[in-house]
């Protein structure tokens, strides 16, 4: 998709491709399906965190598992932010052990290939249950993304049109596809799933929804009801509109049922997104949460780092 001109949550007309650039969270639907030969991947989680026994990661570095290093798969590691989210995890390589799923091999390579990318879709199950056996939590940043219909010409006003393509509508993507990630994650026994939505679900007739008919945050808002349900320990985070900014430059705000919207401050850099599902896995007070996620302008306030303190400004479970 386009960048992000507009991270207006209400715009519509002509500037609805840079809204629509800025509000969703383009990552791909897809997973990954060569399975790992890494012991680490072959033992199941307990006896693997008990052995002491170290493993060359996909950054270079030596993790130790006895010192409780974690295996996190990021489903739609191929788009933006969930790319983003993936090499913050190999960054942190002494305390995760990072697993990619993606579209295609095109996507796999483009984040650097390698036994620990998956290919996979998630409207299919069974493709994805490789990438899930011995994982110890999830992050999920799929989305169906709407394509503009051609012959569009912003020149002679109006609206453009969007479609989904076949087998990659929000109900079959947001809805039956998370469900497929959640059980498959619940099946192995992970300890916590993090899941990257958007801000609008409260809002049935937002404009998103109207896009191809594809009721997208309708489909997301029962994917993410499903898991507050599942027994999983969770976090939700409802991103605001994801622009293409450097991280860490910016004070985070917290919200809840879409009342940022209705503030000047309802985008947020996609970096920052990412490090909220790193630091989502590593905190305590952000399990069983749901929260909307914005940012200042840079330049005003403090960038935020005390993420503990921020996910103790949220009280609300979904």
């Amino acid at each position: 998709m386009a960048a992000p001109i507009s991270p207006s949550p209400l715009a519509a007309s002509a500037s609805s491709c840079s809204f629509l650039a800025s509000t969703f969270v383009p990552a791909s639907r897809w997973h990954c399906g060569i399975k790992s030969s890494g012991i680490a991947g072959e033992l199941g989680n307990q006896t693997r965190n008990q052995l002491l026994f170290t493993r060359i990661g996909s950054s270079g570095a030596v993790a130790m598992a006895g010192t409780d290093v974690r295996t996190v798969l990021v489903t739609g590691a191929g788009g933006r932010t969930g790319h983003l989210a993936f090499q913050k995890l190999k960054e942190r390589s002494d305390q995760f052990l990072a697993r990619g799923l993606v579209r295609s091999e095109e996507s796999k390579q483009k984040i650097g290939g390698g036994e620990n990318v998956y290919i996979g879709d998630v409207t299919k199950p069974d493709s994805i249950t490789p990438a899930f056996e011995g994982i110890d939590a999830l992050i999920i940043v799929t989305s169906a993304v709407p394509k503009m219909k051609p012959g569009y010409d912003p020149s002679k006003g109006g609206r453009p049109e969007f479609y989904f393509e076949d087998g990659g509508y929000p109900e079959q993507v947001d809805w039956l596809g998370q469900k497929a990630q959640i059980d498959a994650a619940k099946s192995v026994g992970v300890k916590q799933i993090v899941v990257v939505g958007s801000m609008g679900g409260t809002n049935e007739n937002h404009p998103l929804n109207s896009l191809g008919n594809g009721k997208i945050l309708i489909w997301k808002r029962k994917a993410e009801q499903y898991l507050a349900d599942s027994g999983v320990p969770y976090t939700i985070v409802r991103a605001g509109g994801l622009v293409d900014k450097d991280g860490g430059k910016r004070e985070l705000i917290v919200g809840k049922d879409d009342e940022l919207l209705a503030t000047d401050t309802k985008s947020v850099p996609r970096a920052d997104v990412a490090e909220v599902t790193i630091q989502a896995l590593l905190l305590e007070e952000a399990k069983d949460k749901a929260f909307d996620l914005a940012s200042k302008p840079e330049g005003e306030g403090s960038p935020t780092t005390d993420f503990k303190s921020l996910f103790s400004q949220v009280t609300a479970k979904f």
